[in-house]
């Protein structure tokens, strides 16, 4: 991982790959451009450059990540180096685990794909007896 060269750019879309928010610079360019990603709480391009002790909001899925960039890479490392470019705040780790915890509070949501085999038949009719 490099670490701060001067006159070297560092594209928010190659730094969120690099910091393995996203698997691909595609998948983070998207995410910038659909307002997914705020830079110091405003909205930017994909390739808007990113300096140590800017703060970002990312939003992937229904988790929200706001972080402090400490350091500058555009390649992509192990998870191990990926870690040590930024550093979460202490309300977004505590709301993302509330909302691990409510979702594995909800029941798995039940899909029946198709005609039920006759295996499954066999099944419900067990239940229905109560067997």
């Amino acid at each position: 991982m490099s670490i701060d060269d001067n006159n070297e750019k560092f594209r928010i879309d190659k730094w969120l790959c690099a910091a393995r928010f996203f698997k691909t610079r595609s998948l983070a360019a998207d995410a910038v451009e659909c307002g997914k990603v705020h830079l110091n709480e405003l909205r930017v391009k994909p390739a808007k450059a990113v300096v140590a002790g800017d703060m970002l909001d990312i939003h992937i899925g229904q988790h929200q990540f706001v972080v402090e960039v400490l350091a500058l890479s555009n390649k992509r490392g192990p998870a191990s180096e990926a870690q040590k470019l930024y550093r979460e705040t202490d309300a977004s780790r505590q709301r993302r685990e509330t909302l691990v915890a409510q979702l594995k509070a909800q029941p798995l949501p039940f899909f029946v794909k198709g005609r039920p085999t006759k295996r499954d038949r066999r099944e419900i009719e067990r239940f229905k007896k109560g067997e």
